[in-house]
């Protein structure tokens, strides 16, 4: 049998399931994989002299560690509808979107914009509400912390945070939905 530098064909036979698995292992999904493969497969064709590539293995994952790289700088912006404003159990994820380091200009924007509209919505809660969801939410206080300090039962502290998140959650989804339609 040929060696595998033999051909394009037979170079991508050879390689082509060992340099997926490594391009799939460091890339956000399958689809980027193939698109990453096909660059290095491309790239691979328009070589002048494949005989003159002295490690043709060395080359390849090479080419797509490039490729990879490349397409971590390109990646486009997530679109707004993959921002969640909520966990598994519709929880509201506020802590993260508030104090997360934003990346790309648009988080930057994206994050001023959610941080006036929160600032909004608590002005709209009633003062022990308003309370209750700063502490716990932003200054990561627990709610029985907050009950012990303030001397109030558990359950109205719980109370209080339910009603703000809905509150909350209602005012924030219709600044969602606004975004998403601009």
């Amino acid at each position: 049998m040929a060696s595998p530098s033999n051909n394009i064909i037979q170079t991508i036979e050879h390689y082509g399931k060992q340099l997926f698995s490594f391009v799939r292992s460091r890339v956000s999904s399958k689809e980027d994989a193939e698109d990453i493969l096909q660059e290095v497969w491309f790239q691979l064709s328009n070589l002048a002299d494949l005989e003159a590539v002295e490690s043709v293995s060395g080359w390849l994952y090479r080419v797509a560690r490039n490729r990879i790289i490349d397409t971590t700088r390109k990646k486009k912006p997530e679109a707004l509808e993959n921002y969640r404003l909520t966990d598994e159990n519709d929880v509201p994820l506020f802590r993260e979107m508030l104090l997360s380091t934003p990346e790309t200009p648009e988080d930057e924007y994206m994050r001023n914009m959610f941080w006036e509209e929160l600032f909004t919505a608590l002005d709209e809660l009633p003062e022990k509400q308003r309370k209750v969801f700063i502490l716990n939410e932003l200054e990561d206080k627990t709610l029985q912390e907050i009950a012990d300090d303030s001397g109030e039962n558990l359950k109205t502290i719980i109370s209080r945070k339910r009603y703000a998140v809905q509150h909350l959650r209602q005012r924030l989804s219709a600044f969602y939905d606004e975004e998403l339609r601009n």
